[in-house]
């Protein structure tokens, strides 16, 4: 199975090249020069969000991922960042972006991992979306493309398990007319109608939704902003922060938890769009003006994906490229900062042979010996962690590499592993 990106970037199919992930970078890197071009700036910019002793790494790998790979899992969106248009304009854009995928695959310049967005499956839209579906995995075949490894359908505004179905039966039908193995694209659900979280008799909706999928199902997305103006929420008071997405997001855990079904937040709608952009002059005044809006958006994004991090989300949504220097930066940062912590108490803990210990005043038992295997596991998956780092652990490659915690220790209990170099603190 792939990695988890840590978010999903969605573009307009009219808009998406192949090379469209290298331009998010470029313009993501110009806005890391312009409003936080070394350690310190960033660290002013995100005020006491990021702490100074983190900060000359965090800049730094920042710096590093925008320049090799600055979008993880990007969207083509035939939905909301495709707009209304016209029949044609949208066959015309199913094929052009198939085109574009291909061409992408071959020079192997398309992110890690690559999905498209259709539209809903409702009695208004469903035919247009299944048009296109069709029109842009017979356009890749007719072009001679591969179909990327992990490629994914996100299915939105669901409001009963029959439009999962539909998708499903579908993709079955198409892949069996264009000789794709079975169950080779994945769908993906966007929870952002109310009856897509709660059922009518009021179970949880969502377990019938991935069961629907036919085993297809590969993430679950909250569509906050959906989701809360549908139950009447004010625009202003429309936030990853409000108290319906912390429930949403654990009715989600909750109900998904151990499926292997991955889960992913929602985005944060404020951008960090300069209101003095495009002039050939700007004043000092403007050029200030410019970076308290850059920064205070930042601050925000970084704040939402912290949240999300904590709370166990490791995959939420950017809508725009510079917010990809507060994606990293809060990425890193969460792990960086509990790097010290979580190495000790996993090393002390393994060697104890699984008994549950105290470690300062923090007491662990299996179940947070697998949490502190996570959270190396997922700072490796991220870039955030280096293999030398997660060696601070005091496991080996091959045990990270058996993801379990139960089976570290029965490997243990049959033959001593070589423990790793220890460096660092």
């Amino acid at each position: 199975m792939q990695k988890q990106p840590v978010h999903t970037v969605a573009g307009g199919a009219h808009l998406f090249r192949r090379d469209t992930a290298a331009k998010l970078g470029r313009i993501a890197g110009g806005y890391l020069d312009r409003y936080a071009a070394d350690p310190a700036s960033l660290a002013d910019a995100l005020g006491d969000l990021l702490p100074p002793e983190t900060a000359e790494s965090v800049h730094r790998r920042v710096r590093v991922k925008l320049e090799r790979e600055p979008v993880e899992c990007f969207l083509i969106d035939f939905e909301d960042g495709f707009g209304v248009r016209s029949e044609a304009e949208e066959d015309e854009a199913a094929t052009a972006a198939a085109a574009e995928v291909a061409a992408g695959t071959a020079a192997g310049g398309l992110p890690p991992s690559l999905g498209i967005r259709i539209k809903s499956l409702s009695e208004a839209t469903g035919g247009r979306a299944l048009r296109t579906l069709e029109l842009f995995l017979a356009g890749l075949a007719r072009t001679g493309g591969e179909l990327p490894d992990g490629f994914t359908v996100l299915l939105p505004k669901i409001v009963d398990a029959g439009q999962v179905e539909r998708l499903a039966t579908a993709l079955d039908r198409l892949e069996a007319t264009l000789g794709l193995p079975e169950n080779r694209v994945g769908i993906d659900l966007m929870i952002e109608t109310p009856q897509s979280l709660v059922a009518p008799d009021g179970r949880i909706a969502v377990p019938g939704l991935v069961a629907a999928a036919g085993g297809r199902c590969r993430t679950v997305h909250l569509g906050a902003y959906d989701l809360t103006g549908a139950v009447a929420v004010a625009a202003e008071a429309q936030t990853l922060g409000h108290p319906l997405c912390d429930m949403a997001r654990q009715l989600l855990q909750l109900s998904l938890g151990g499926t292997g079904v991955r889960l992913a937040d929602g985005a944060t709608n404020v951008l960090p769009v300069e209101p003095h952009r495009g002039k050939t002059e700007i004043s000092p005044a403007e050029r200030g003006e410019n970076a308290a809006v850059v920064h205070d958006a930042w601050r925000l994004h970084y704040a939402d994906v912290r949240r999300s991090l904590s709370q166990g989300f490791y995959q939420s949504w950017d809508l725009h490229p510079a917010q990809l220097v507060s994606r990293y930066a809060a990425v890193f940062s969460f792990f960086l900062e509990g790097l010290d912590a979580a190495a000790s108490r996993l090393d002390r803990f393994v060697s104890a042979a699984g008994q549950a210990i105290l470690t300062g005043s923090v007491f662990d038992d299996e179940a947070s010996g697998q949490g502190l295997l996570n959270f190396f596991l997922r700072g490796l998956a991220s870039g955030a962690l280096t293999a030398e780092e997660a060696a601070r652990s005091g496991l080996t490659p091959a045990e990270l590499e058996t993801r379990s915690f139960p089976a570290i220790l029965a490997g243990r209990s049959k033959t001593p592993p070589q423990r790793p170099e220890r460096r660092g603190g």
